[in-house]
């Protein structure tokens, strides 16, 4: 006889794992790391548990954002109208996503913007190649990872970080716009960054642009949902849009711009 399931019944949703499942599993993704950065308060005892936190530590970490900081912005200065391209770091060349951003920083390059990426492989590759390809300003916001990041060849300035925070200041502070290729949980924290600083007024008002329809479509479906139980306003995220076309993209951005950055604009076409 088939058996029913009652509402209290706690049966597993189809792809999620178990408590116990989802434990060892994350367990196993730390033990390759070693032991956490935690850090205690200075005590006797503190090393046993993890680092132990003290003044002399506090300064050297702060020493070190700074310095990252400074380095941000003495490298991207003088750097004119530009625009961020974020995406993941794992579609190789034959892909259709890194085509995408190949062909949307080539016409980045046409309008007249600076390209910024992370700097590294795949997505942020692509768009680089196509700004440097096409003639125009390429920069690399390099990270420092344990895999997959390291300096592409298509940039005509890389500055290296340690910090994703200080990263992402250098990218939101000098762009102008967004472009939001295919990614993974790093492009979402990206993505989601930009769009609360300018919902929240913080900067901009910059467009925000996402490449790829079938792609984003179940964020766009989740974005839904979101509106409809009241957390935000489609007004609050007007500044959103979907396309699959570069020149589209692009012609967006120029026409969000205010006249004084658009004067700036040395168009290659």
């Amino acid at each position: 006889m088939k058996k029913t399931r009652t509402k209290n019944s706690k049966a597993k949703l189809p792809g999620f794992p178990g408590a116990r499942a989802w434990e060892e599993s994350w367990q196993k993704h730390w033990r390759k790391a070693g032991l956490p950065g935690y850090e205690l308060p200075a005590s006797e005892e503190g090393d046993f548990l993890a680092h132990t936190r003290t003044v002399d530590k506090e300064r050297a970490r702060l020493k070190r954002i700074n310095d990252e900081f400074v380095r941000g912005f003495k490298g991207l200065f003088k750097v004119g109208p530009a625009v961020t391209v974020f995406g993941s770091a794992r579609f190789k060349p034959a892909h259709p996503y890194y085509q995408l951003a190949r062909a949307t920083g080539a016409e980045l390059a046409k309008a007249g913007f600076a390209t910024l990426t992370g700097g590294g492989p795949g997505i942020m590759e692509a768009a680089n190649r196509g700004a440097h390809e096409t003639g125009g300003a390429s920069y690399g916001l390099n990270i420092i990872l344990p895999h997959e990041q390291c300096e592409n060849p298509y940039v005509d300035r890389s500055i290296e970080f340690k910090y994703f925070f200080t990263r992402k200041v250098c990218l939101v502070k000098y762009s102008c716009a967004f472009i939001v290729m295919p990614g993974g949980l790093g492009t979402l924290d990206e993505l989601f960054e930009a769009a609360t600083l300018i919902q929240c007024q913080k900067i901009g008002p910059f467009p925000l642009i996402l490449m790829g329809s079938k792609f984003w479509n179940g964020l766009r479906q989740w974005g839904q949902e979101m509106m409809e139980e009241g957390v935000f306003a489609r007004d609050e995220i007007g500044f959103g849009y979907v396309t699959d076309s570069p020149k589209e993209a692009v012609d967006l951005v120029v026409r969000s711009l205010p006249q004084p950055v658009r004067a700036q604009l040395k168009s290659l076409v």
